[in-house]
């Protein structure tokens, strides 16, 4: 399922095998929230940009169109057209971004739906069934991410009741699988670390949720809010505590540095929708740092984005195009920045790799690492 295959430091070098395929890693999700990219990108756009893994999002999609029209149409492999891994999230997440519209309770969390206002209810077993109606590879457990910062008696609390909702998540979704139910026989449960920005909780829910022996292992309650080097001590002081033949995800992270620099502290899997939501605002990543394409200098620069990127996009299109798309409310100006911004996510993750595999990924770090945190 998982195998590290090299190490430089704490970065590891691996390879992830699931029921509908292999990622090479460390890799960079591409995140469909509603089972397609913000910007008019199709899965023949993904494959041709790169993506190895979608993700999606288990409450918008119970929503709609709900998860039972996904399930009979193959789950969301056949539903989108994508043979590539998928992973889902699994509504924890909406525990924390809507907070005016729900209540935790020890059963679950009973929401309002953010679309009519009608009354949800989503606990472990709602979560783990509506995955497994969408048939992802990978599913993440129901947890609850407070917010940073956080009172420590709240986040103790917390930290025990997902540990108990992530035993609920294993039993049920064990469930599942052994009747035969959803459309992928083979989907994997992923724990969540939390514990807000308080090292010592961080630690002992790992040490707690290990016990459970699952496929792989997420760090969730990050870059919500705290100061990036805290969200990087925190890593710091639960990757040791992690199984060394599993996955771990920092969920939520980030920018290209971010990547970088997480990779650096043992991370393999990463998300965010930063460069999707970036480019539909003109904001798009170059090897020189980040440029804004509504500046009025580049209305006549009649260059790609980048020199020698080789999107689809820098393959054919001027900065000074793409400002007109984008000033003008063409739709096409959005799909062809998403394009370009979520083509350099997935090629800086495989120029990760293919500097781990050369033993160079230390001089890779110290050369990118402060160039991609520039705005140009």
């Amino acid at each position: 399922m998982f195998e590290v295959l090299k190490k430089e430091g704490s970065a590891r070098r691996g390879r992830f095998i699931c029921a509908h395929g292999t990622a090479e890693t460390p890799v960079f999700m591409n995140v469909g929230t509603q089972a397609a990219i913000k910007g008019g990108l199709s899965t023949e756009d993904l494959e041709r940009i790169g993506c190895q893994i979608e993700l999606s999002n288990t409450y918008h999609l119970h929503l709609r169109p709900g998860d039972e029209t996904v399930a009979a149409a193959g789950g969301l492999h056949g539903f989108m057209n994508w043979d590539r891994p998928i992973l889902t999230d699994s509504g924890g997440f909406q525990v924390f971004s809507l907070a005016k519209l729900r209540k935790i309770k020890e059963e679950g969390v009973h929401f309002h739906s953010h679309i009519d206002g009608h009354a949800i209810f989503m606990g472990p077993e709602e979560s783990m069934t509506i995955q497994n109606n969408l048939g992802s590879d990978v599913v993440m457990a129901f947890d609850e991410c407070v917010e940073n910062p956080a009172e420590y008696n709240y986040a103790a609390a917390s930290c025990a009741r997902t540990t108990r909702w992530l035993e609920r998540c294993k039993k049920h979704l064990n469930a599942l699988l052994d009747e035969g139910k959803g459309p992928n026989p083979h989907q994997m449960l992923f724990g969540i670390n939390q514990g807000a920005t308080y090292g010592d909780l961080r630690q002992e829910h790992m040490k707690a949720i290990r016990e459970l022996d699952l496929p792989g292992y997420a760090i969730g309650g990050l870059a919500v809010g705290e100061p990036t080097e805290v969200m990087y001590d925190i890593i710091e002081k639960v990757e040791p505590l992690m199984p060394a033949d599993r996955p771990r995800y920092l969920m939520g992270v980030g920018t290209p540095s971010n990547i970088i620099e997480g990779v650096a502290r043992g991370v393999d899997f990463f998300d965010c929708v930063l460069p999707a939501r970036n480019a539909r605002h003109g904001h798009l990543y170059t090897h020189s740092g980040c440029i804004n394409l509504n500046n009025e200098k580049y209305a006549r620069d009649f260059t790609p984005v980048e020199e020698g990127c080789g999107c689809p996009t820098c393959q054919r299109y001027t900065r000074a195009y793409l400002r007109h798309l984008l000033r003008s409310g063409e739709v096409l100006g959005l799909r062809l920045c998403v394009m370009h911004n979520l083509w350099f996510y997935n090629k800086l993750a495989a120029d990760i790799r293919s500097a781990l595999d050369a033993g160079e990924f230390e001089a890779f770090r110290s050369r990118w690492s402060g160039v991609f945190e520039k705005r140009i």
